[in-house]
């Protein structure tokens, strides 16, 4: 169950350093979306250090729930991208036709500079969010091992 949790927990860790490559190498600023994405990680990557050296299973199902939260928000970013949901009004366009022209100029200047609902880089077709939904699916996946491993331990 430990080296189990902790190779979940690694897993994430890669996934928060593919991100920060990508922010910091690759020149693509992440929308408010993506950095809710990375907090997930950031939390499951605490949780595989600590069940490796106090292996509860508890710590295993929080570590499924976590990264499977943040499977949740990778999918309605994903789903923000293919117009299937509106996103949240501060990264994306949404309908100014009813604003006045002070209002739209508040707007403007306070508008982020990344938006959530274009997709900045993208493999076979699926978005860095699509990507990372999947994966944070399949890490639970590991964590959800993990905790049928603790009960046999």
């Amino acid at each position: 169950m430990r080296k189990i949790a902790l190779v979940a927990g690694m897993g994430s860790a890669v996934m928060l350093l593919g991100a920060l490559y990508f922010q910091y190498f690759m020149d693509l600023a992440p929308c408010k979306m993506c950095i809710w994405q990375r907090w997930p990680h950031g939390i499951a990557i605490v949780l595989g250090i600590v069940a490796f050296f106090v292996p509860l299973r508890i710590i295993t199902l929080a570590g499924a729930a976590v990264v499977l939260a943040g499977a949740a928000i990778a999918g309605y970013h994903a789903g923000v991208e293919l117009a299937w949901f509106a996103g949240p009004d501060t990264c994306t366009s949404g309908d100014i036709s009813a604003l006045s022209a002070e209002a739209l100029m508040a707007q403007i200047l306070s508008a982020p500079v990344v938006r959530c609902d274009e997709v900045a880089w993208s493999l076979f077709g699926l978005s860095m969010a699509a990507w990372n939904g999947i994966i944070s699916v399949g890490l639970a996946g590991i964590w959800l091992l993990a905790f049928k491993k603790g009960a046999t331990a």
